[in-house]
């Protein structure tokens, strides 16, 4: 959460101009990420200023005032964490920053998708509290997310914004259950299949994931590959098919109360 006033952000036409004056600024710029922006497919930008050294800030005036407008913003604030802050100008209030690949979860999402779009990224892309991360997170993890069997549990148990998804860590994430015992054949179907769903995206890439995953505009070989994940995840639940979706969520939940029961007989 940058609590900045806004001054350690950047539109595209902020930043040329940054740049344009001050080249010097452009290894303390990285791309941050919002939910709006992951799948709107839209550019924002921020001053990342947690490892300068205070002789390259001097050297570079127009970040410079940037900072002091950051200062005089928190110190301005009726709240004192606020104002505590101000002696921290060149971070961000929150700094929950991933120091490795994570997958990108967006907050809210429009129930009108049968997926929530969700993205891999290094850890040079900032993430602003409008998303949740997933750090140290492989295809194995993204595809089981995005696949039909997460969605379901998404569905029944997440809290909404009028009737969007609002996604949560306490309450979605770490209440899912898991496949109880995939071999490394299914992990490796599931990853093949995750690939193949990036691969697909890709192939798109002057599509937002707003227009690929709209239930309308959503390219026919993306539903083909995301049918591919739902199987290969079906598969590491079950080797029955699931019939609907009363029937997933049924055995989610018994799998749910299964890992409960056995966290509850562990004696400490």
């Amino acid at each position: 959460m940058p609590n900045d006033g806004g001054h350690l952000l950047l539109t595209n036409d902020e930043l040329y101009e940054l740049l344009r004056i001050e080249p010097g600024a452009e290894k303390f710029v990285r791309p941050l990420l919002s939910a709006r922006e992951f799948i709107n497919g839209e550019n924002r930008w921020c001053l990342w200023l947690t490892d300068i050294q205070p002789s390259a800030l001097k050297q570079l005036p127009e970040v410079t005032k940037r900072v002091q407008l950051v200062k005089e913003h928190r110190i301005r604030s009726n709240r004192e964490a606020t104002k505590k802050l101000s002696v921290f100008p060149t971070l961000f209030g929150e700094n929950r920053q991933p120091n490795s690949e994570y997958i990108l979860i967006p907050r809210h999402s429009s129930e009108n998708r049968k997926y929530i779009p969700l993205g891999f990224f290094g850890k040079n892309y900032i993430a602003s509290d409008s998303c949740l991360f997933i750090a140290n997170a492989k295809l194995f993890h993204f595809g089981i997310l995005s696949s039909l069997m997460h969605m379901t549990w998404v569905k029944y148990v997440c809290g909404r914004i009028k009737s969007d998804f609002r996604y949560s860590n306490e309450m979605v994430y770490n209440n899912f259950p898991w496949p109880e015992n995939p071999t490394e054949k299914q992990k490796e179907a599931i990853e093949k299949a995750a690939q193949q769903v990036l691969d697909v995206r890709n192939e798109f890439a002057g599509s937002s994931l707003a227009d690929l995953y709209d239930l309308i505009t959503m390219p026919p070989k993306l539903v083909k590959v995301h049918h591919a994940l739902d199987k290969a995840v079906d598969s590491a639940y079950r080797s029955k098919s699931f019939t609907g979706e009363t029937k997933r969520i049924e055995f989610l939940f018994e799998l749910y109360e299964k890992y409960i029961a056995g966290i509850e007989s562990i004696s400490f």
